[in-house]
């Protein structure tokens, strides 16, 4: 899921730049510290949206910088358990999929791509052996987020799952939403049969 989020940090700006504006200075010095910065709190930072506000500048003895304590607003990717997302297959590997969400990737075992038996063939596709489905590179799909680690701050990994119901590729779910719908007209024509038969037998 994606946040805006207010931090506060002091902002050091080099000497090199003190020939800019001090709020274009030291968006820059937002940004190069916070664009794609990743931690367990914060998510996956995207962008920095907004300076919100911008103290006086501090020079420390021993150093040539100037720090500004600043308030400003980043845009964060912060995946949730349980959620559901869509996303682009990126790479198929014999033990699973890649699936990009955007700024991060996540990866789908070969046992949660689908409810059914997956082998991996050699033009990187995982077929289904009952359900004759495959799965290919650039299939958009829509999966739940089943595992969340930051144990490694520059590789965060996602697990993933699509095997429940409402989950797979997109005309995967279109046509299990198909098979429903008829089924579920069929009982009601099934209903409709029974009532009249039933207002016939008392007649």
């Amino acid at each position: 899921m994606y946040y805006k989020i207010e931090l506060k940090d002091h902002i050091r700006v080099p000497p090199n730049m003190f020939d800019l504006d001090v709020e274009e200075a030291v968006i820059k010095r937002i940004k190069k510290k916070y664009d794609g910065y990743i931690s367990n709190e914060l998510g996956i930072v995207v962008d920095v949206c907004a300076l919100k506000e911008i103290g006086k500048g501090i020079i420390i003895p021993g150093d040539g910088s100037s720090y500004y304590e600043a308030k400003f607003e980043v845009l964060s990717f912060k995946p949730e358990l349980q959620e559901v997302i869509v996303g682009r297959i990126k790479d198929i590997v014999d033990f699973g999929a890649f699936i990009t969400l955007g700024p991060i990737d996540g990866m789908i075992h070969v046992s949660q791509t689908m409810d059914d038996f997956v082998s991996f063939s050699k033009e990187k596709t995982l077929a289904g052996k009952e359900s004759k489905r495959s799965l290919k590179i650039n299939d958009v799909c829509r999966a739940r987020i089943i595992a969340i680690s930051f144990k490694d701050p520059l590789n965060p990994k996602l697990g993933l799952t699509m095997r429940q119901q409402g989950l797979g590729r997109l005309d995967w779910i279109e046509e299990d939403e198909q098979k429903v719908e008829k089924k579920g007209a069929k009982k009601e024509v099934k209903k409709e049969g029974k009532k009249e038969t039933k207002k016939g037998g008392k007649k």
